[in-house]
């Protein structure tokens, strides 16, 4: 079994949409549960046109385990990006999401020379939060009352990598 790190194509709407109704993986994010397959298509389209945004998956076997993107931001913010990464819930603790860090790393690093990429995360996710740390980031503040989950507010760290 071989992971391949691709570009997004508009031929994804189905994996993507699988990615984007499974319970953990949207639960992690600001995704709202039950997205519908026209707006995963919609998603899609928005992911492959959009002008300074990157989106990749993670095809293991054929099969979408997991997305993850960076939007380069415009005019003074234009050497920051912000960060986004998903693993489908079945392929999740697997080296999926490191593989996918690694490579928009190094398309940020090597190739849009960017300095400062951030990016937020629910402060229980102690899984992802370990992740980012062990390439760079660190934690910059708490957003408290961030986002509802589960009928609950959660709260989110920010953080960032900055290249020294």
């Amino acid at each position: 079994m071989a992971l391949k790190i691709r570009t997004i194509e508009k031929t994804d709407v189905d994996g993507f949409y699988e990615l984007r109704n499974c319970p953990n993986a949207s639960a992690n994010t600001l995704a709202m549960p039950f997205t519908s397959k026209e707006n995963a298509a919609k998603m899609v389209s928005r992911m492959t046109e959009e002008e300074g945004s990157i989106s990749l998956v993670a095809e293991l076997d054929g099969k979408l385990v997991g997305t993850a993107g960076l939007n380069v931001f415009k005019g003074r913010r234009r050497h920051c990006a912000a960060l986004g990464i998903s693993v489908h819930d079945d392929y999740q603790h697997k080296g999926i999401g490191t593989a996918l860090m690694k490579a928009l790393l190094d398309l940020a690093d090597n190739w849009y020379n960017l300095k400062r990429i951030e990016l937020e995360v629910y402060t229980d996710n102690e899984v992802a939060i370990n992740m980012y740390k062990k390439f760079g980031f660190t934690i910059e503040g708490t957003l408290k009352c961030y986002a509802i989950r589960n009928g609950e507010y959660i709260d989110a760290y920010l953080m960032a990598r900055v290249k020294q």
